[in-house]
């Protein structure tokens, strides 16, 4: 983190990146002394009421984060930065923004966590976009012009006040990752009711020990569970709005998924925590499991960034995709969309096992077999033919079946690919001596 002295003081020249979160109510002026350098500004966490009309005086900006600040409108002058391509504005007071304010290059663009009712037309002209992350908002609609951003990939438009999907989103030719939980859609759409069988816990037969993470939706204790021998895991879910929805749909989904043996496995839920935290026990699993993938980067936006020397054999490649696209199925044959289906959300062990988690993105889809079901089923499948590409890419054997399959399953019309039951299907034939 920087400060304003040093800013002010021209120890900062020939930056690159800048962050400043000092209580800022004024954009310094100081910034523009940056201009022929700066390619990354962090304004979040300040008081920011607007941005300067002329903030495309940084002529090689690229990426501009000012969440968490008070803007009510998404600043026109973002729309003047000519090279800019990643805007993260969540966590303000939005309720407008202006066409002028989307700029010309825009890649990904975050505004979760605002107050925005429409969004313009203008939009559709972006044709870049791959990303674009608008849960926590009031939208009523979609603009029909996003249909022309062909290259859209990751869409969340949870917690909003959707009463329908429009038709042409779902047949958008590279979506893979979308979230819908949490607004008003008719029935098999929405968020159901939580299990009411589910097996509950008393909060005073757990025991908390130390904190093993945090992410958006909650933190995550090692704990002992009255009765049972060993550590469990308990999650302590947060109520606030996430860049995927909201952590009581997140939960819900949790139990709503059921057993599988590439699922985390769940003990209970818990009711009676003193503050009324939502909570879910769970095993707990061995750290000597690694993640498959990091997140993406900035870069990459919506690409997962493996290690280097992450590499797979064929039969590993073969037993791993089985894993996934078997859970997959499950999820689905639940009605369950997991919604955001990536390297990074699966846990490997050195055996070669493996287990889907976080369910952040989660969204649930009617099991009746119409078209609707079908296609919702289908952008999973892209997600999932993205990752069996990446995973390819790590792999030196030449597997002409499994190459065919990941095409199947990434081609434009959504209609046209295979379902998660047919793909175990190629996948069990594939993998037999």
């Amino acid at each position: 983190m920087h400060s304003l002295d040093d800013l002010k003081s021209g120890r900062l020249a020939g930056s690159v990146r800048l962050d400043l979160a000092c209580g800022l109510e004024q954009f310094p002026q100081e910034i523009f002394n940056l201009a022929d350098s700066l390619e990354v500004l962090n304004l979040t966490g300040n008081r920011l009421t607007s941005l300067p009309d002329d903030l495309g005086r940084l002529h090689k900006l690229k990426v501009l984060f000012c969440s968490e600040n008070r803007l009510s409108e998404l600043p026109q002058g973002i729309g003047g930065c000519a090279q800019l391509q990643v805007v993260g504005v969540k966590s303000n007071r939005i309720v407008h923004v202006p066409p002028a304010a989307l700029p010309p290059r825009l890649r990904s663009l975050v505004l979760t966590d605002n107050r925005i009712e429409e969004l313009p037309e203008a939009l559709g002209d972006c044709a870049g976009l791959q990303k674009l992350m608008l849960s926590g908002n009031r939208l009523r609609h979609l603009p029909d012009s996003l249909q022309r951003c062909t290259g859209l990939e990751l869409l969340r438009i949870a917690a909003n006040r959707l009463e329908h999907l429009p038709g042409w989103l779902l047949r958008m030719p590279r979506l893979a990752w979308l979230a819908y939980a949490g607004n008003p859609l008719p029935a098999g759409l929405r968020t159901p009711a939580a299990p009411a069988g589910f097996p509950r816990i008393a909060w005073q037969d757990i025991q908390l020990d130390q904190r093993l993470g945090q992410g958006a939706s909650g933190i995550i204790h090692r704990a002992r569970l009255k009765g049972r021998e060993g550590a469990v895991a308990v999650k302590l879910y947060k109520g606030d709005i996430t860049s995927d929805g909201t952590p009581l749909d997140e939960m819900t989904a949790c139990m709503l998924a059921g057993s599988h043996e590439h699922l985390i496995p769940l003990l209970g839920r818990v009711e009676d925590h003193p503050e009324g935290i939502a909570a879910l026990v769970m095993e707990l699993i061995d750290p000597a499991w690694f993640s498959l993938a990091g997140p993406p980067s900035l870069d990459s936006c919506t690409r997962d960034i493996y290690p280097v020397e992450r590499r797979l054999d064929g039969p590993g490649l073969r037993r791993l995709a089985l894993s996934i696209a078997h859970v997959a199925a499950h999820l689905h044959g639940q009605g369950l969309s997991h919604g955001d289906l990536y390297g990074h959300n699966i846990l490997c062990d050195d055996r070669g096992h493996s287990l889907l988690g976080d369910f952040g993105a989660a969204s649930f889809h009617p099991l009746d077999g119409s078209t609707e079901a079908r296609l919702l089923e289908r952008i999973e499948v892209r997600a999932f033919g993205v990752l069996l590409g990446e995973l390819l890419a790590r792999c030196d054997e030449q597997l002409q079946g499994i190459k065919a399959l990941q095409q199947a399953c990434v081609q434009a019309e959504v209609i046209q690919r295979p379902g998660f039951a047919g793909i175990v299907q190629q996948l069990a034939s594939l993998h037999r001596p």
